[in-house]
This record gives structure tokens, C-alpha cells and sequence, in this order.
């Protein structure tokens, strides 16, 4: 059982930055993505990216959000900039078991922490 600690959320103004890491217990081979849930609203994909690097964004954070993974250190990274009152959620991060592709899609992943809160200010 892979067990996915996330750390990093806090609260910014509007324009700030934050990095979120997630630290999994095991080594995780798989697609691995981020998650996000605002209040009142359903859960939706920020980004993925496979073992060996291939990424994907949901539109609204191209160009602002950057996944990355070290896998030495079993840690998945979202570094956050520009970002906005929208961006306000609980952020999730999660491993696909089997999963080899880039996706956003929920539905695909089996593993998920408990999330770390991030608040925007405007």
C-alpha cells in the first residue's frame, strides 16, 4: 500500500508562488498527478506526468504550474507561481497503479493523500 504525504500549501497574496511536495512511501513507478478541490466544487486534474517525464496541465495553470518528480527522493513537486484567488483549493496528489500515460482523469488514479490547503488572496 503506497501511502502519499502532501506538504507546502499555505496561504499567498495574488501573484505569489508556493512549492507543494509530496512524499510517497515506496518507490512509485507510475504516472503520478495533482489534484484540486475548491470549495463547493468537484474534484479536477492540475497535472500529471509520467516516469519519465511526459507532463500534462489542465489549461487554466499552462504556462504557470510545473510538475515535476525526483525519484531518488520518492517526491512529486508542483511549483505554483502567478497565482490567482481561483487557485484557492485543497490540493491532492496521487499514483496511478499501472497508469503509464500522462492524464488528469481522476478515475485513473488509485492512490491519493490527504491534501495540503492553498489560499490566494486577491
Amino acid at each position: 500500500q503506497v501511502q502519499l504525504v502532501e506538504t507546502g500549501g499555505g496561504s499567498v497574496q495574488a501573484g505569489g508562488s508556493l512549492r507543494l511536495s509530496c512524499a510517497a512511501s515506496g518507490y512509485i513507478y507510475s504516472t503520478m498527478g495533482w489534484f484540486r478541490q475548491a470549495p463547493g466544487k468537484e474534484r479536477e486534474g492540475v497535472a500529471a506526468i509520467t516516469s519519465r517525464g511526459t507532463t500534462t496541465y489542465v489549461d487554466s495553470v499552462k504556462g504557470r504550474f510545473t510538475i515535476s518528480r525526483d525519484a531518488a527522493k520518492k517526491t512529486l513537486f508542483l511549483q505554483m507561481n502567478s497565482l490567482k484567488p481561483e487557485d484557492t483549493a485543497m490540493y491532492y496528489c496521487a499514483a496511478g497503479r499501472g497508469l503509464w500515460y500522462p492524464s488528469v482523469s481522476e478515475n485513473e488514479y488509485n492512490y491519493w493523500g490527504q491534501g495540503t490547503q492553498v489560499t490566494v488572496s486577491s
